[in-house]
């Protein structure tokens, strides 16, 4: 969401100006009513995650990609305000997709939706590795569809054609049962173009997701989102998108995520910060998330913002504890969960699961 939506184009900028994690947490303390979690190493293909493959190193890529942004020099200075346990790695590395999909089925997440900016773009030529790399976790991949430049309704209903041939034969790539086996298309700053009757066709094959919660705006969409955890974090009554959702057919993914910082990305910029809370700000959105539909029931999917988009601190993917002390300084999840040491580093994967865990039982009884 930050400004410079990472230097690749119109902005991230949240939707709404305030978020406060201590609102979020007395929410959490007024509506935990969670089941007892399952032993379990399943994943759920309800739950979604957003997934960044366009980070470079001089190892694959051959110079940084991304890791740069707010001019600084990695490995040691990076674009965040934390600092991944892998380093300023390579989304071409093979060996870290593979962790980052252990991690993810660590986390419980069945289905992880890739940034993706065009065909032939950076993000398009990691998608055969990530999609291998994911079948080996037994994971699913969705797609994020970026505003790259030039986009249209009908560049876009083209892409969901192209992806669909292209990778609609892998074992990794998502199609929804419950949903007549169709993918899933999340379109990223939908609102930018007014008429969207090109991707009208595309419904009996494809579930394509517009970012709003305008439900006056889903026209020839299969469903709707927000990826805006800065909203999320206010706890937003979100019954009513839920209500026309199910009336008309459509999915509904409420987003949200464990905080929110992009000052190093984008120095000087006046986006809210929301703070993690040493997790409460998670615990509370997730618990939101689960009784937010209609009724209080929970919606068909979730969709988590973020995995690894670490310029805007949304992450829950590792960050070490023992990071470099300069040229800047750097934050840690010490606390989180009440975790310290080696066990914080995957505060947010465990923590996760233990809400994946809990959102699958109420959807199991629903």
């Amino acid at each position: 969401m930050s400004p410079t939506r990472s230097g690749r184009g119109p902005t991230r900028r949240a939707l709404l100006t305030a978020a406060a994690a201590a609102g979020a947490a007395a929410a959490l303390g007024t509506t935990a009513r969670a089941a007892t979690p399952r032993a379990t190493a399943e994943t759920s293909t309800d739950v979604h995650i957003f997934y960044y493959p366009w980070y470079g190193s001089p190892k694959a890529n051959g110079s940084y990609r991304h890791w740069p942004q707010g001019n600084l020099t990695p490995p040691d200075g990076i674009s965040s305000n934390f600092y991944p346990v892998l380093g300023a790695y390579d989304s071409g590395d093979s060996a870290v997709v593979a962790q980052h999909m252990a991690w993810l089925r660590q986390a419980g997440t069945g289905v992880l939706v890739t940034s993706w900016w065009g065909r032939g773009s950076y993000e398009d030529q990691r998608v055969p590795l990530l999609l291998d790399r994911a079948a080996g976790q037994g994971l699913k991949v969705a797609f994020h569809i970026e505003p790259y430049t030039g986009r249209t309704a009908a560049s876009v209903a083209a892409d969901v054609r192209y992806l669909t041939g292209a990778y609609g034969g892998h074992a990794a790539y998502f199609r929804d049962a419950a949903h007549g086996d169709r993918g899933a298309f999340y379109v990223f700053q939908s609102l930018d173009i007014a008429d969207w009757s090109p991707i009208e066709q595309l419904k009996s094959d494809a579930i394509v997701l517009t970012q709003t919660t305008d439900v006056s705006k889903a026209a020839h969409f299969g469903g709707m989102y927000t990826y805006d955890g800065i909203a999320a974090a206010r706890l937003p009554d979100w019954s009513g998108v839920d209500r026309f959702c199910r009336a008309n057919g459509l999915v509904w993914s409420p987003s949200f995520g464990p905080g929110y910082l992009d000052d190093r990305a984008v120095p000087g910029n006046t986006t809210p910060t929301v703070e993690r809370a040493d997790g409460t700000t998670y615990d509370a959105v997730w618990q939101h998330a689960i009784t937010s539909g209609d009724g209080g029931a929970a919606p068909e999917w979730v969709s988590i913002t973020s995995f690894n988009e670490w310029h805007e601190g949304s992450q829950i993917e590792p960050a070490t504890g023992t990071p470099p002390t300069s040229p800047v300084t750097y934050q840690t999840y010490e606390g989180a969960y009440g975790r310290t040491g080696a066990a914080a580093t995957t505060a947010y994967l465990d923590r996760t699961r233990y809400w994946v865990e809990r959102y699958t039982a109420a959807r199991r009884g629903a």
